[in-house]
Parts: structure tokens; C-alpha cells; sequence
């Protein structure tokens, strides 16, 4: 499943990184601990967090993610903004909570593989 599909069938918000809309999603990681998502994400994966400052973005260029995902309705700081947009790594946006939409992108990607 690539990330544009993903946006489309939650209605995510894209906040930047258009240029990463064709990336891959392998999976999902679910953390707002960046040590935690460094030693346990892998490549591909889109992470769900609350974090909303630019070491999210560091972190998720380090481990090629696919994207990053923002729950609660929180929103990216500007060096978020500008960190996501030149690595092209899509930050998204979404009201539900980590668990809710979790949940979902679960289903859809497991859905999706079958």
C-alpha cells in the first residue's frame, strides 16, 4: 500500500512531503519514544505519534520511514514542517487517538495484502 492510499481511505491530513506520497507502507509503528521507535522500527513502516518537533523527523529519516502520522489532531511545529519536507518523508494528520487509528491501519494493511 502506498501512503497517497492510505490518505485517502482515512482522510489523513498531509501537512508536507508530497514528495514521499509514493512511498511504500510495509507496516506500522506505534510510539512516542523515539529510542523506542530507533531500536524496534523498520524501513518502510509508517509511525503513529504525538511527538510534533523536528527529532520525529530525524528519527524517521534514519529508519527510512514511510511516514509519519499525528494523532489527536495535533499538528507539526515549523521545523517539523521544514525537516519533513526536505527529507520528503509525508507528515500526516489525523483526530482520531494512536489506538484508534492504529487499529485501522491494521486492518487496511493486512486487508490489503490478502
Amino acid at each position: 500500500m502506498k501512503v497517497n492510499e492510505l490518505v485517502n481511505k482515512l482522510h489523513l491530513t498531509l501537512f508536507c512531503g508530497e514528495g514521499g506520497m509514493n512511498n511504500k507502507i510495509t507496516g506500522g509503528y506505534t510510539s512516542d519514544l523515539l529510542s523506542d521507535v530507533m531500536g524496534n522500527a523498520e524501513e518502510g513502516m509508517i509511525w503513529i505519534t504525538l511527538q510534533t518537533h523536528q527529532n520525529v523527523m530525524a528519527v524517521a529519516a534514519l529508519k527510512d520511514m514511510a511516514a509519519v502520522l499525528l494523532v489527536n489532531g495535533l499538528k507539526p511545529d515549523k521545523e517539523m514542517l521544514e525537516k519533513g519536507e526536505s527529507e520528503d518523508v509525508p507528515i500526516l494528520g489525523t483526530t482520531l487517538s494512536a489506538f484508534e487509528v492504529s487499529g485501522k491501519i491494521y486492518e487496511i494493511i493486512m486487508n490489503y495484502e490478502l
